[in-house]
């Protein structure tokens, strides 16, 4: 993965590790996502929710993707796993994708695994992050 600094509220920074803890409690079967999530955070530079760029993915945003081999826009909102629905283009930070595009900023490249190998998306445009419209609570 990418090795780049990205940015993490405080608030999603403790719903996320809360999250790690309770599937680690629970028994959740994919320990190697946790442990990229894990490592995700460890690397994060953690911000207050209003002093995040507002062109940075957080949880909740909805941002518009470039696919660099398939040359195809795509846009998704970052939700926690209870939330994913692929038919509102709900992606879970739990999936690949989901963890890939976490911190990451307007104009940056971020990889993550598919079936075929790595994928190379760029982040075109946040359409809409909490912490820049006032929704903290997000």
């Amino acid at each position: 993965m990418n090795e780049r600094a990205i940015y993490i509220t405080e608030f999603d920074q403790h719903r996320l590790s809360e999250l790690i803890d309770e599937l680690h409690r629970t028994g959740y079967a994919n320990r190697d996502a946790l442990r990229r999530l894990e490592g995700e955070l460890a690397r994060a530079q953690i911000v207050a929710p209003t002093e995040v760029p507002p062109d940075v993915i957080t949880m909740n945003s909805k941002a518009r993707l470039y696919d660099l081999e398939f040359e195809e826009e795509m846009t998704v909102t970052l939700v926690f796993p209870e939330e994913a629905d692929p038919a509102q283009d709900k992606v879970s930070v739990l999936a690949p994708i989901g963890m890939a595009m976490l911190g990451y900023r307007v104009g940056d490249t971020f990889e993550w695994e598919v079936p075929a190998g790595i994928s190379h998306l760029r982040v075109l445009e946040i359409l809409y992050q909490p912490e820049a419209a006032g929704d903290y609570h997000l």
